[in-house]
C-alpha cells in the first residue's frame, strides 16, 4: 500500500495507543480528515491486514443513533507504521546529531 501523508497521519494516530479502538467519526475530528478520505483509507487498510474493525454491538433504536464502527491497528499495521514513521522522526530536542 502507498503511504501518502494521510496514511501516515492515520498510522501514527492509532499507534499512539495500540489497544484502544477508536470510532470513524471520532477519528475524523480529531486528526481533520473528511470522511469521503477517511474512510476508503480505513477500508484499503483493513484489506491490507493493517486495521480490524468491528461494528458497535445494539440497536440503534436502543441507542438513539446508528450504530458505529471501531477501528483498531493490528501487529501488522503497527509494524508498518514503525518502518514507515521512522524515516520521519525527527530528532531529538537540542540540534541535529554529530
Amino acid at each position: 500500500m502507498r503511504m501518502s501523508y494521510k496514511s501516515l497521519q492515520l498510522l501514527a494516530f492509532l499507534t499512539s495507543d495500540p489497544n484502544r479502538e477508536h470510532a470513524g467519526a471520532d477519528m475524523s475530528r480529531e486528526l481533520g480528515i473528511v470522511s469521503g478520505t477517511l474512510y476508503p483509507l480505513l477500508a484499503r487498510m483493513e484489506l491490507e491486514g493493517l486495521v480490524s474493525s468491528r461494528w458497535e454491538e445494539g440497536d440503534p433504536k436502543d441507542l438513539g443513533r446508528p450504530r458505529r464502527r471501531f477501528y483498531r491497528i493490528t501487529g501488522l499495521g503497527a509494524s508498518a507504521a514503525a518502518r514507515e514513521l521512522a524515516p520521519l522522526q525527527m530528532p531529538p530536542t537540542g540540534g541535529l546529531p554529530a
